[in-house]
């Protein structure tokens, strides 16, 4: 390879993984989900995504609590959540298997004016039923992997005119409801996920609030969105999302389609219905892939890997498959890099042997440049006859390269992203290996196995360039110091393999 490719190269790798891990893309397209049945009234539903004009929104006043409400406990043996009388609405969701800060993680408290749904009615007064109090079917329900595994709730409410009644079915051994609203008499209403999602790290890096799947795309909504937008189509799911949780409504019959808007400081998502009796699934959990697989709609896709997904996911199923009989995911992630650098082990040793006889030609090459300084054509013909004479192939160290680059981001997508390795400890200080290195112990040594991989690699460059070449371990070291302790130890392994097959290639030459 030579020197200005070998710099390209280093310097692509290292734009690629700082823009994926500062600047992670906003949509993705994603294959199309599993088929299934839905009930549809009019015919095919029109597939079309459009954005309402800018127009001043009706915002949703909190409502008063009425003396009369209750709150109804649902418990099992992955979360607790509790149910208010006062909207039929979710004020509280706690995930028990997963902490915070030795807490329980609480994926939804009701703090924003849209409660989970609470339904908007598409009427002058849209929080009506915000503030009208249901009559429940139970005070409580439990339910636990030796007792009672499933139950049923339901709130009903009538005027005397109007009518409705939510009937929510749980199970133990999962984090999702079926969901069935019937209503007589009244309007076509919202279903919101709820603005009161996610109580984390609101600096994180990954998207955080509104994605939906969306005639087969993955979109995404920000909170600095100007106007509301309406999609309508085959809408698989909508939710609001948290690096690691979310919590969705999937459509089990026919709707109308969504809605997207700004309340307040954060981005609201809805459905829009307008049948008299809707079924859906709501989910609150983690994005754990095998369980969101499981609905065949396409919740999977709430985990975006990124740009080569299609590599990452082998990656992500061996990954677990090591720690299935490790029990511990920095061991995992050791072997899974080892693992991962075997197949190219043939490459990039012709990689190294070709930089090394780059390396060997240099002075031939000054020579050359020397001597044919003032006529370029001539000097590029004897350089191809140079690199013909020597058997040298000028991009043989390239190639290997790229061939990696791909692997490295899915790896990285993956170790960034799994919520397997969220307080996954490895040993001694590393307590959990989806934040920081508390010490910086291993992006220092990281940094350091990068100089000496650098010292030992054969290089055609002249000293300016080196150099700068210099400058890439300091600077990559600073980039770790804030990365998830799972990644740095990925790439410090990778330098280390890659030391000690430099080693052989070099002591081969000699």
């Amino acid at each position: 390879m030579d020197k200005k490719t070998l710099l390209a190269v280093t310097l692509s790798l290292f734009v690629l993984i700082g823009w994926t891990y500062l600047f992670p893309k906003q949509e993705v397209p994603v294959a199309p989900p599993a088929e299934r049945e839905i009930a549809e009234e009019t015919g095919t539903v029109q597939r079309e995504m459009t954005e309402a004009p800018a127009a001043p929104q009706k915002a949703l006043q909190t409502p008063w609590i009425d003396a009369r409400a209750r709150d109804v406990v649902v418990e099992t043996d992955l979360y607790k959540a509790v149910f208010s009388t006062q909207g039929a609405i979710i004020k509280y969701w706690e995930l028990k298997t997963h902490k915070d800060k030795d807490m329980p993680v609480v994926l939804l408290e009701k703090a924003g004016v849209i409660p989970s749904l609470g339904m908007i009615l598409e009427s002058p007064d849209p929080n009506l039923l915000q503030r009208v109090v249901f009559t429940s079917s139970s005070e409580s329900l439990l339910l636990s992997e030796n007792g009672r595994a499933e139950g049923e709730l339901t709130f009903t409410f009538s005027d005397g005119n109007m009518s409705i009644t939510k009937k929510l079915v749980f199970n133990n051994d999962n984090y999702n409801i079926d969901l069935s609203i019937e209503t007589l008499n009244t309007p076509a209403y919202k279903l919101p996920v709820g603005t009161d999602f996610g109580v984390f790290n609101k600096e994180q890096r990954e998207h955080r609030g509104p994605v939906m799947l969306a005639n087969t795309d993955r979109i995404e909504f920000d909170s600095d969105m100007e106007s509301p937008e309406y999609i309508t189509g085959a809408i698989n799911w909508i939710a609001q999302e948290d690096k690691y949780f979310t919590a969705a409504i999937m459509p089990v019959t026919a709707i109308d389609g969504a809605e997207v808007w700004k309340e307040g400081p954060e981005a609201e998502i809805a459905l829009k219905v307008s049948r008299q009796k809707s079924d859906f699934v709501f989910y609150a959990g983690p994005k754990e892939y095998d369980r969101l697989k499981e609905f065949g709609v396409g919740l999977e896709h709430m985990i975006d890997f990124g740009w080569f997904a299609f590599v990452a996911m082998p990656l992500f199923w061996v990954l677990k498959f090591f720690y299935k009989y490790m029990g511990n995911y920095g061991w995992a992630i050791i072997i899974l890099t080892t693992a991962v650098r075997i197949p190219f082990i043939p490459i990039l040793n012709k990689s190294q042997q070709s930089m090394k006889k780059m390396q060997k030609i240099q002075p031939l090459m000054a020579e050359l440049k020397e001597k044919y300084k003032n006529d370029p054509n001539k000097m590029q013909k004897e350089t191809m006859a140079l690199y013909k004479k020597h058997k040298v192939n000028p991009v043989g160290g390239c190639l290997p390269m790229f061939l990696q680059v791909p692997v490295f981001i899915a790896l990285y997508n993956v170790l960034l992203k799994a919520i397997e390795l969220r307080g996954a400890p490895f040993g001694l200080w590393i307590t959990d290996l989806a934040v920081k290195d508390p010490y910086y112990v291993m992006p220092i040594v990281m940094g350091l196995t990068m100089v000496l991989q650098q010292k030992m690699t054969p290089s055609a460059m002249d000293p300016k360039q080196a150099k700068m070449m210099m400058l890439m371990p300091v600077v990559f070291t600073f980039m770790f110091l804030s990365f998830p302790a799972g990644l740095v130890l990925y790439w410090l392994v990778n330098n280390c393999l890659g030391i000690v097959q430099q080693y052989f290639v070099n002591k081969k030459a000699d």
